[in-house]
């Protein structure tokens, strides 16, 4: 790709104006350009037939339009689909096709390829951060996906912490909503965070999206190990910023926490837990962890994740039990990178 072009999908529907302005067009052509790109799928500005053939002209030479082919594709026995994307810079990322209940679709996407984070339960923290995505790096795996099968939700839970790219993410979230881009409420779309606070409070003022918040621990102590974002931002102030989080009448934060057998699941944690959430809007994912080659981590046995689970509902905490998806194809983040990239090695 032509590094002088600018990429239409790394623009915002204001920035895409503004581009388009620069040019002298009016302010509607974002509109017509955007509905060509996401609506239709078109990336070639010959074939975007109601535009002037001199305006087509002016963009081919001013601009382009990025795409992504899917380099590896693994399907689950539960219907999961895990794609794995090869970047123009020749690194990689994963996106994971969740199949929900009544035939619906979430779609996890990535923000960064690998993670700053360290967190000790998940896989892309050991490749470390190489980058931030684009912007249309990280709307490109929708658009891939989208082609061949329908999205009803988008959470960004993969590979990379959104908040640490959140000029980026906003971007990508403002096509996402975009009456011309994806048309998605925000109700159907959910970043989550490891805990970044001064972060997370800038989202909530800059734009409307669910929130998750991987939470994994009830104590300092435990959550210091475990992620290590929180010697920085621990338990009292991350949990101050999500009582300072704005959302509306109906709407909840999502508690995300990943039962370790032995480290985080006992009684006595979801005693402190109980504690840790009083006055906060609030659900929680129970998610038993999703073992994988090289972690010592293990998940609990059901009768250890039900007793948890049922000590939170019997005070009135929304308590949702999350199967593991595609655990027999590596569907774990950052599995599927890591044992192709395995495989390159040894080529």
């Amino acid at each position: 790709m032509n590094n002088s072009l600018v990429d239409l999908k790394n623009l915002s529907p204001a920035e895409l104006e503004q581009f388009l302005a620069g040019l002298g067009k009016e302010r509607f052509r974002a509109g017509q350009l955007m509905r060509w790109i996401y609506l239709r799928g078109v990336s070639d500005f010959t074939a975007m037939t109601d535009l002037a053939k001199a305006f087509r002209a002016e963009l081919e030479e001013r601009a382009v339009v990025s795409t992504f082919s899917i380099e590896a594709e693994e399907i689950s026995s539960d219907g999961t689909r895990k794609f794995l994307f090869r970047l123009a810079d020749g690194q990689s990322v994963e996106t994971v096709l969740i199949p929900m209940d009544e035939g619906r679709a979430t779609l996890c996407v990535s923000t960064q390829v690998g993670c700053a984070m360290q967190c000790a339960f998940c896989l892309t923290g050991t490749f470390g951060l190489t980058r931030n995505l684009t912007a249309a790096e990280i709307v490109n795996q929708v658009c891939a996906v989208r082609t061949r099968f329908p999205v009803d939700n988008i959470v960004l839970m993969g590979m990379g912490e959104p908040l640490h790219n959140l000029d980026n993410v906003v971007r990508a979230l403002e096509i996402f909503y975009s009456a011309s881009g994806f048309d998605y409420s925000p109700r159907k779309v959910t970043l989550s965070t490891s805990g970044l606070v001064p972060e997370m409070l800038e989202l909530g003022q800059r734009i409307r999206v669910n929130l998750a918040v991987s939470l994994n621990a009830t104590t300092d102590a435990v959550r210091n190990e475990l992620m290590p974002i929180n010697r920085r931002y621990p338990l009292a102030e991350l949990m101050r910023a999500c009582r300072e989080y704005p959302l509306l009448p109906r709407q909840r934060i999502t508690f995300e926490y990943i039962l370790i057998r032995g480290v985080n699941d006992s009684l006595e944690d979801a005693k402190r837990l109980v504690k840790l959430l009083h006055g906060v809007k609030c659900k929680v994912n129970l998610i038993p962890f999703n073992e994988h080659a090289g972690s010592a981590f293990r998940a609990p046995d059901g009768a250890t994740i039900e007793a948890f689970q049922r000590h939170l509902l019997d005070r009135d905490i929304v308590a949702i039990r999350r199967a593991s998806k595609g655990q027999d194809i590596s569907a774990a983040c950052g599995q599927l990178k890591g044992r192709l990239e395995e495989l390159k090695l040894l080529t």
